[in-house]
C-alpha cells in the first residue's frame, strides 16, 4: 500500500535494514497468520508446588541449589499432554488433501529471543530426557542461537512450540502458530494471587497460559481439555513424579 505522505515530511527519520533473521522469519509468520484459522485459549495453571519443588532441588554431591528454569518443567509437562492428545502433535498434509500427519516423535520448539531476532530451535526427543538434561539442553540451544551457531535443520521438524514472555513480563497474548505445526503454547509471567480453594482464599502461584491452535484440526472443546491436562501436569502431583 502506497502512503499518501512520506514519513520524512513530518520530521527526521532513520532508515535501517530489517535484521536478516526477522526477514527470513517474516514469510513464515505471514503464511501462518494468513492461512491458519487461529483461535487462542487463555487459562492459568497453579504451579505453587512445582515452584516449591523446583527451588528446593539441590545437587546430591555438592549440596548446592540446582538452577533449573520453570521452562524445563513446562517442556516435560507439555510432552506428557502431547502424548495424550496426538492431534496437537500433527501437521496438515498440504500435498495429500484431506490428510494429516501424526508425529510419533516429541521435538519441542523453544522460541529464543536473540539480538538478531526470534529463533525457534527444537529440543529433540523430550520424552526421553529428565528435567536436568532438558534444562542443560535449553541453555545450550539458546547460546547457539544467540551466537548464530545453530544448524538450520534444528529450526525445523518440531511437534509444538513454546514461547515464553515470563522473563520479561506480561500475562496473556496471542502467539502465532509455527507452521507447519498446529498449536503453540504462550507462557506469561507467573504471579502470586488470591485463589478460592477448599472453601477459603489462599495465596497461590499462577502461571498464565495462552494456547493458540489451528481450528481446522483442533476444536475449542479439545483445546480446553488439553489445557486442563497441561494444568494437571504442572500441578502439585506432577513435579514429584519426574526424574531430576
Amino acid at each position: 500500500m502506497e502512503l499518501e505522505y512520506t514519513h520524512e515530511q513530518f520530521g527526521d527519520v532513520e532508515v535501517k535494514d530489517i535484521p536478516r533473521i526477522k526477514k527470513l522469519s517474516s514469510k513464515y509468520l505471514m503464511n501462518s497468520w494468513t492461512n491458519i484459522p487461529h483461535v487462542t485459549n487463555h487459562d492459568q495453571a497453579d504451579i505453587t508446588e512445582m515452584e516449591e519443588f523446583r527451588t528446593s532441588l539441590t545437587d546430591m554431591y555438592t549440596g548446592e541449589r540446582k538452577k533449573i528454569t520453570p521452562l524445563a518443567f513446562i517442556v516435560k509437562a507439555l510432552t506428557a499432554s502431547l502424548k495424550k492428545f496426538p492431534n496437537f502433535n500433527s501437521s496438515i498434509d498440504e500435498i495429500e488433501k484431506g490428510k494429516m500427519t501424526i508425529k510419533k516423535y516429541f521435538h519441542i520448539g523453544i522460541a529464543v529471543d536473540t539480538p538478531h531476532g526470534l529463533m525457534v530451535p527444537k529440543l529433540r526427543n523430550a520424552e526421553n530426557k529428565n528435567i536436568s538434561l532438558i534444562s542443560d539442553e535449553l541453555k545450550k540451544l539458546s547460546e547457539k542461537c544467540r551466537n548464530l551457531k545453530i544448524d538450520k535443520k534444528e529450526l525445523f521438524g518440531g511437534s509444538m512450540t513454546i514461547t515464553s514472555l515470563g522473563g520479561i513480563g506480561g500475562s496473556f497474548f496471542t502467539p502465532i502458530i509455527n507452521y507447519p505445526e498446529v498449536a503453540i503454547l504462550g507462557i506469561g509471567k507467573s504471579e502470586k494471587k488470591q485463589v478460592y480453594l477448599d472453601g477459603r482464599f489462599v495465596t497461590r502461584t499462577m502461571l498464565p497460559l495462552s494456547l493458540s491452535y489451528d481450528h481446522r484440526i483442533i476444536d475449542g472443546a479439545e483445546a480446553a481439555r488439553f489445557n486442563n491436562d497441561l494444568k494437571d501436569n504442572l500441578g502439585k502431583n506432577f513435579a514429584y513424579k519426574l526424574a531430576v
